[in-house]
């Protein structure tokens, strides 16, 4: 198939576009780099031995979306977003502007060209405060934040597109805390500026770039204090993307669909973990709670097996050892060494 992927020189982006390739897609895709290097994807081209195409365009320049979605393709993969929880704090009409203006163009854009076929990247932020786990897709959803506000509204907008049109077929794939790189330790998590995430500011503090590693919150209702999440391996995400995209003639307008592991780690665990990848201790220490975060959360990832015939093989182990070998052999990210 013929596959569009938007935002596709960013972490999980790249991953996709790489698996994409390896299944033999013809991939095409677009970003603005506002947190990603088109470096990723030459890393991926070469990991792949298989050309692919990367244009510069924002979400929010809907001439350039017609111009590009009208060159006609398949279906869409939707990754491009502003992600960081803080920042949209700050800076909400951003949020909404880019994630779901810039969403409504894209739609837009694919209608004109009778595309209607797009696996949405969701987030399992969608479901608020946990009211019990493991979190099915039928648990209630709502926003703690504004980029939670912006997931919820796109997925909304699917949902209603859907509804009015039949032909649509859209996988929201709700997912959780995806972690790790390829295991050539060529592409990985490289964000700009302090990370928002706690595995690449784990890597690195290890590789020597931080000076300790803020643990927020030890006295959470869990066996060591500390917040307990559902990791998964980058790439066992990406390859539900793309067993999302070729099971979506079976999709029934707009459907969710949680990609997790079905079991949570503590942030003890996996700093635990990455010492014994990195074989050296990662020094941290331990913070008052921020608000709105929850003590634990994990997917119950049944229908991801049922439906897509996709179930996680990576454990939290490859995830760190993985991540080390990215961050051990690129200490600054995609930048070249100083």
């Amino acid at each position: 198939m013929k596959i569009l992927v938007t935002g596709a020189a960013g972490y999980i982006g790249s991953h996709a576009c790489l698996e994409l390739l390896k299944a033999g897609h013809d991939v095409t895709g677009f970003d603005n780099f506002s947190n990603s290097s088109p470096e990723s994807i030459e890393r991926v081209k070469k990991l792949a031995g298989k050309p692919m195409r990367l244009e510069s365009l924002d979400l929010r320049d809907p001439d350039g979306l017609d111009a590009l979605v009208a060159e006609g393709f398949d279906a869409v993969m939707h990754f491009a977003g502003l992600k960081a929880v803080g920042e949209s704090v700050e800076k909400p009409d951003l949020y909404h502007d880019n994630n779901v203006i810039g969403t409504h163009h894209l739609l837009a854009a694919m209608e004109k060209t009778d595309c209607r076929r797009m696996v949405f990247s969701s987030s399992c932020t969608v479901y608020g405060s946990v009211q019990k786990n493991p979190v099915d897709e039928r648990h209630p959803r709502g926003a703690v934040n504004p980029y939670g506000k912006t997931k919820l509204d796109v997925e909304d907008m699917c949902y209603e597109l859907a509804a009015d049109d039949k032909r649509w077929k859209i996988a929201l794939l709700r997912y959780f805390n995806p972690v790790g790189a390829h295991e050539s330790g060529l592409i990985g998590e490289d964000p700009k500026g302090l990370p928002n995430n706690l595995m690449p500011f784990v890597m690195q503090t290890a590789v020597g770039r931080r000076e300790f590693v803020n643990v927020w919150g030890g006295d959470y209702p869990t066996h060591d204090g500390t917040g307990v999440r559902d990791y998964i391996h980058v790439t066992d995400l990406a390859l539900g993307h793309v067993a999302a995209l070729e099971k979506l003639d079976e999709f029934k307008g707009a459907q969710a669909v949680n990609l997790g592991a079905g079991r949570g780690y503590s942030v003890l665990e996996l700093i635990a973990a990455s010492a014994k990848a990195a074989g050296k201790a990662i020094p941290h220490k331990i913070m008052a709670r921020r608000p709105g975060d929850s003590a634990a959360i994990w997917a119950d990832a049944a229908l991801a097996k049922k439906k897509l015939g996709w179930e996680v093989t990576r454990g939290l182990d490859d995830m760190c050892a993985d991540a080390w070998r990215w961050q051990k052999n690129n200490p600054e990210g995609y930048a070249p060494a100083s």
